[in-house]
């Protein structure tokens, strides 16, 4: 029954896809340098807009955990694979980040947020986002030495909205890498040009 019902909607999702443009990405997350702390792992997500739909894919993830014994440099070598369409470019999507380690007592600890857009070319693209943790009070540093945890968002979604962002003193912590392979489709029947 379900494979009738996907045979006979499938000639319309094609037709509604045609009218519609794509963005497929693929590549992966790489891993993190320049962060003081070891056994980095990273949380992960795209937020795009409401006129864009995915079409296949994972929307948000988590990557493992790796300790450079050698390197300054975290490997995660993370894939993503999504695949969206969209009724225009409002809302482009755009990767957020939290990064956290694990400490030698085996609790995850937080580093760091970040965010950078998707590169609105089609092709290949190397990408860096520098990461940012509230500043906190001596006392607040502290207690997150010997007790661990450090200030937090209450609302993650500040991470990438940015607009309450201005109110926040931040510190500089590490950066993620990234590769892209960007891919379009249909902007061109749209009068967008996207290169």
């Amino acid at each position: 029954m379900l494979s009738i019902v996907f045979v006979t909607l499938y000639p319309k999702i094609q037709k509604t896809l045609s009218k519609m443009c794509e963005v497929h990405i693929i590549g992966q997350i790489v891993g993190a340098s320049e962060f003081k702390e070891n056994n980095l792992f990273c949380k992960w997500g795209l937020n795009a807009g409401g006129n864009w739909k995915i079409i296949e894919g994972l929307k948000e993830g988590q990557t493992q955990i790796d300790n450079p014994l050698d390197s300054e440099m975290s490997y995660w070598c993370h894939p993503i694979d999504i695949h969206y369409a969209t009724k225009g470019i409002q809302g482009w999507p755009k990767f957020y980040f939290q990064v956290w380690h694990q400490d030698n007592y085996g609790r995850d600890q937080f580093c760091s947020y970040g965010f950078c857009h998707v590169p609105t070319s089609s092709g290949y693209h190397k990408c860096q986002c520098v990461t940012w943790k509230p500043r906190s009070s001596i006392c607040d540093r502290f207690y997150e030495y010997f007790l661990g945890g450090g200030l937090q968002l209450k609302n993650p979604e500040n991470i990438y909205q940015g607009l309450d962002r201005f109110r926040l003193q931040t510190d500089t912590m590490g950066i993620v890498h990234l590769e892209l392979n960007v891919i379009s489709k249909n902007f061109h029947k749209h009068g967008i040009v996207t290169n």
